[in-house]
């Protein structure tokens, strides 16, 4: 199952009245492990057939059979989490170094600041922005292209969630209240003077914790927030599986989809969302698409395409590495966001109290939909203006970026030219200052 980026088309698994979630995660392991000699015999035979001293490595059978193992190991195979690989940036026509540093860390979370080595003051202010990443089963590297776009002209952090697996249970429990704090202490370590863009599930989160510190008059409130692709409001541009869930309730979610994590993980005994399963919702959205992507590379390995095959590696590197989320975090969300739709109907709580957008007044708003987005529909994440009554009109915007989907709205060509100029500008214009709406 998966309620994609927690905000629309995703597969459920079957209802099939029977509970199978608790040995779910212990079956699946057991066919990974099944699986490794297979792997390692795929391996062995794709070299074997690759190796320049066999003959059968020039003909089309050889070449064959070296893809289709290629082919075999990578659609079985266990993604571990991607690496960054930012080391650079263009700001000015300079090419400046990158290092990557935590600067912040909790149990579930640690705050990465990518550091640019200036050699000079920059001319053009450079406003520090946080991305906080979406906690829902791909990693924070999902926005490498996301992070990429902001470095000419952002000081940039990003949340980067940790995989529940390997949080042992002595950390304790992490749920959408955990998370809002979380975001809060992210935005007081930054000092206020910091423009915050929630990417896709964060969208709720992130404007939950500015609404609760407004209401407390915060002095660390950002300047702006940017809404991505976010449920705000699922009962807008609602999909079959919005309303599915809903039809569900949380219990059938909390029977079906919730497994304990085997041992020998650090997180061994712990409840959590399994990443696995996240992932067969995700390819089920668009299996006709994936199959052919890798019958593609298929072809690409037997004619010698090195660049095809070396796109569809990078891409699939990423988007087959899942984490599994905490049970609490997941079920609440389902619950508070996709069930009861708390947020528009101004009954969402953080810790029994009220979560009230009407309090904001001295943050910028401005809300980013992709046309064709399949997973958060068009209308979903620009609710938050109806919200969000007492921002100064001058202080809001909303863009509907055409013919992009869901991940077009962070990332890719139209992203990068038109999207991404857009917030930078936006939060620009709204920098050093706390809006033209500012209290007394």
């Amino acid at each position: 199952m998966a309620i994609g980026e927690f905000g629309g088309a995703a597969a459920l698994p079957a209802d099939n009245g029977f509970a199978f979630s608790t040995p779910m995660y212990w079956l699946y392991e057991m066919g990974q492990a099944a699986l490794d000699p297979g792997r390692a015999l795929a391996d062995a035979t794709k070299l074997f057939f690759k190796n320049p001293a066999n003959p059968l490595s020039h003909t089309t059978y050889g070449k064959s059979v070296a893809a289709a193992m290629e082919v075999f190991e990578r659609s079985t195979r266990r993604y571990g989490k991607p690496e960054w690989r930012i080391d650079s940036t263009l700001v000015g026509g300079e090419r400046i170094a990158i290092n990557i540093k935590t600067v912040w860390e909790r149990p579930f979370c640690r705050l990465l600041h990518f550091e640019r080595a200036f050699t000079r003051t920059p001319r053009r202010p450079q406003p520090k922005l946080l991305i906080v990443a979406p906690m829902s089963g791909h990693y924070a590297t999902l926005l490498r292209g996301t992070v990429e776009a902001f470095l000419p002209n952002h000081d940039v952090y990003i949340t980067d969630w940790r995989n529940a697996r390997s949080v042992p249970l002595a950390e304790g429990r992490f749920d959408l209240d955990d998370y809002i704090d979380y975001v809060i202490s992210i935005l007081h370590m930054l000092g206020g003077d910091a423009h915050v863009i929630g990417v896709c599930q964060p969208s709720v989160p992130v404007l939950a914790a500015v609404a609760l510190m407004e209401a407390d008059k915060d002095p660390y409130v950002p300047h702006s927030m940017v809404l991505m692709g976010g449920p705000i409001d699922t009962r807008v541009s609602s999909n079959a599986v919005d309303k599915l869930a809903e039809e569900r309730g949380i219990e059938w979610f909390r029977r079906n989809v919730i497994t304990k994590v085997p041992f020998p993980h650090p997180g061994f005994m712990r409840e959590v969302y399994p990443g696995f399963l996240q992932l067969n919702g995700f390819v089920s959205m668009n299996l006709d698409r994936h199959i052919e992507a890798h019958r593609q590379l298929f072809l690409n390995l037997v004619k010698g395409d090195g660049d095809g095959a070396q796109k569809h590696r990078e891409f699939y590197d990423q988007y087959l590495a899942v984490m599994d989320l905490s049970a609490e975090f997941y079920l609440q969300t389902v619950d508070t966001v996709f069930i009861q739709h708390a947020l528009p109907k101004g009954e969402m709580t953080h810790r029994g109290r009220k979560v009230n957008p009407a309090a904001i007044t001295r943050v910028a708003l401005l809300t980013v939909e992709g046309e064709h987005d399949d997973i958060s529909g068009v209308g979903q994440t620009e609710a938050a203006h109806k919200l969000c009554v007492n921002i100064a009109a001058e202080d809001k915007a909303h863009y509907l970026q055409l013919g992009v989907g869901h991940y077009g709205v962070f990332n890719g060509s139209r992203f990068r030219s038109e999207i991404a100029p857009r917030i930078s500008d936006f939060a620009l214009s709204h920098n050093g200052s706390r809006g033209r709406s500012k209290v007394a």
